[in-house]
């Protein structure tokens, strides 16, 4: 039975880290989830505290809230208005839903996404092009917390292993 935990636990952090880079994967809650799989392990309830358990849920939560977050903050961030903002939330999602870019359509729809918002705000160009620039470095950012943080979990999930 041991093995089964394993190999659920092993599948759900593989799955977390390629949800880290697709927006439409909750990657890191999945990669935790992979390591409650293991904790269900004999051996691993021993390695795997509750209180180490806490803390990495603590620091999901709070990656996957900044995840969401970022895009925004770094939309606004480089002056862009609330039109750039909510253009680059539906931008984000049309991305994820309608790859119309191929799999980069989840990086490119952030960025075209505020700067339509920006263009319909009013803005000239060169405004709207920077806020597209600030909200794709917020969604980086975003994107690198998360793959940082399932690269944690998978540290904890061999270290239980070996």
């Amino acid at each position: 039975m041991d093995i089964i935990w394993i190999i659920i636990g092993a599948t759900l952090i593989l799955i977390g880290i390629i949800g880290s880079i697709l927006p439409a994967l909750p990657g890191t809650p999945i990669a935790y989830a992979g390591l409650l799989a293991l904790k269900l392990h004999s051996t691993a309830s021993s390695q795997l505290t509750n209180s180490i358990l806490l803390w990495l849920a603590f620091f999901v939560i709070i990656i996957t809230i900044l995840d969401y977050y970022l895009p925004i903050w770094g939309t606004q961030k480089f002056g862009g208005s609330k039109w750039g903002k909510w253009g680059s939330t539906i931008g984000l999602i049309l991305g994820v839903f309608t790859p119309v870019f191929g799999p980069l359509s989840f990086l490119i729809g952030p960025f075209l996404g505020a700067f339509i918002g920006e263009i319909a705000a009013g803005n000239n160009k060169e405004m709207a092009l920077k806020s597209a620039w600030g909200s794709f470095i917020g969604f980086i950012g975003g994107t690198l917390g998360k793959v940082l943080m399932c690269l944690v979990l998978l540290f904890f999930f061999i270290k239980v292993l070996i």
